[in-house]
């Protein structure tokens, strides 16, 4: 549906909010890599999978690979579950196969169904400090997050650890009711090189589709994780 002519309104005063204002602000840019990895993971966080089908060309003209685009939504699932990650792994294999790219992409796995456990924790330990390579063993929930979220997801090659922390932070920020994780992956983003300011900057490019309640409670979080 063309909304320019069924909301001309709406559609003049948000096209110039979310496409000329909010990225445009002098003091609050980020590297377009960086801002497109943050919205779509942003609209994953808050199930904009319309909004995600919408944006996804203009990510990948902006300079996303579709490598990066699969990590982001194979990331998701840790954050937000296989059931709210399944419509945009749907929306991304169209779009590539739309534009002529094979399936499957080259693979990005860096571990083994042996070694996964070890690796993730090493990967604990190096966004959020040495005393994680315990912490698996405080239950199996625990051992599950380093060995799955971390030792399966963390460990691909396509994106950084930096980068996987901006992604888990917009995934968090985006669905809201997750602001302990929040603070805490503010932590590790700071830990990783997006400092406070960075972070702050990163919740106002994403503000136009997380809207402003769970964007202040992220610039709280940070605040928080900053003290």
């Amino acid at each position: 549906m063309d909304f320019t002519k069924t909301d001309p309104e709406f559609t003049e005063r948000f096209q110039h909010f979310a496409f000329d204002e909010v990225p445009n602000e002098p003091g609050q840019q980020l590297p377009e890599t960086d801002r497109w990895l943050a919205i779509l993971a942003t609209l994953m966080g808050c199930q904009g999978a319309d909004a995600f089908r919408e944006l996804l060309p203009e990510a990948l003209d902006s300079g996303l690979s579709p490598v990066m685009v699969k990590e982001v939504v194979y990331q998701g699932t840790d954050y937000l579950g296989y059931g709210r990650v399944r419509p945009f792994l749907t929306a991304v294999n169209e779009a590539l196969t739309q534009r002529g790219i094979s399936l499957p992409l080259p693979g990005q796995s860096t571990t083994t169904m042996e070694n996964r456990l070890e690796k993730g924790v090493e990967a604990q330990a190096a966004i959020f400090g040495p005393q994680m390579r315990e912490a698996w063993k405080a239950g199996t929930v625990n051992r599950w997050l380093a060995e799955n979220c971390f030792g399966d997801y963390y460990t691909r090659a396509g994106l950084d650890l930096r980068q996987r922390e901006l992604i888990t932070f917009c995934f968090l920020l985006a669905q809201g009711g997750c602001e302990p994780q929040l603070a805490a992956h503010a932590k590790g983003n700071m830990k990783m090189g997006n400092d406070k300011d960075y972070l702050i900057r990163v919740v106002l490019q994403c503000l136009p589709y997380a809207g402003y309640p769970r964007s202040l409670n992220a610039i709280a979080c940070v605040n928080k994780a900053a003290e």
